[in-house]
């Protein structure tokens, strides 16, 4: 049996820590479908501004999807990030507001929401950008990997302040709203977001590199 090289030794870490968050979940240590959202009061950057946002304000008001990210300038994340801003107002049709977090302060939230799409930033968005250095947020959610002090990615759709669902990705919620397509009204991502990956993916892939991946964004 060979050693595994380094890379090969942090994907087992992740998914280990992944199965963790998994296991803790099933056994009630973290929230569940059902159970009340934990209240969060928190710092948050908005139409480039800083104000405060707290969950137990929406509660009864709103529906909320909150989901959580590793990193600000990261290769990944600004495309989950734009795609929740362009298509805001058919969320806002549906009485909902979008709230995203991660373990970044606001000026870092701030500086990345002034950066150029085109140049991997963020743009202006339409919702707000939480910070929450103290990680508290995370832990709370179950989705905070301890050992290296990020989050892993995850949704949550939150009910006059129960839980609808367990922790997704984006696009899994995706895939939930396109079953429903045909019985309800859907944010017009649910069909035009996989199609735009479905398209560039042949031709185009993002390159795990700050200068390289500029090529991707200026494409999208």
């Amino acid at each position: 049996m060979g050693i595994l090289d380094s890379s090969s030794l942090k994907v087992v870490s992740i998914v280990l820590e992944f199965l963790r968050v998994c296991w803790s979940l099933l056994f009630s240590e973290l929230p569940l479908v059902g159970n009340t959202a934990p209240d969060f009061e928190a710092e948050a950057v908005f139409d480039q501004e800083f104000i405060k946002v707290k969950l137990s304000e929406y509660i009864g008001k709103k529906y909320v999807v909150l989901f959580s990210y590793p990193l600000d300038f990261t290769f990944v994340c600004p495309t989950e990030i734009t795609a929740f801003s362009d298509c805001y107002a058919e969320f806002e049709e549906l009485n909902t507001e979008i709230l995203g977090v991660s373990v970044d302060s606001e000026f870092s939230h701030l500086a990345w929401v002034q950066t150029d799409r085109n140049s991997g930033g963020l743009g202006d968005l339409k919702y707000p950008l939480i910070s929450e250095i103290t990680k508290s947020i995370s832990k709370s959610y179950g989705v905070l990997i301890p050992d290296q002090g990020i989050a892993l990615r995850g949704l949550f759709i939150i009910d006059k302040g129960l839980f609808c669902i367990l922790p997704l990705t984006t696009w899994q919620l995706v895939e939930v709203l396109m079953r429903q397509r045909e019985h309800s009204r859907l944010c017009s991502m649910c069909r035009r977001t996989p199609m735009k990956f479905a398209q560039l993916g042949g031709s185009l892939a993002m390159k795990p590199d700050p200068k390289l991946s500029k090529d991707y964004f200026a494409a999208v």
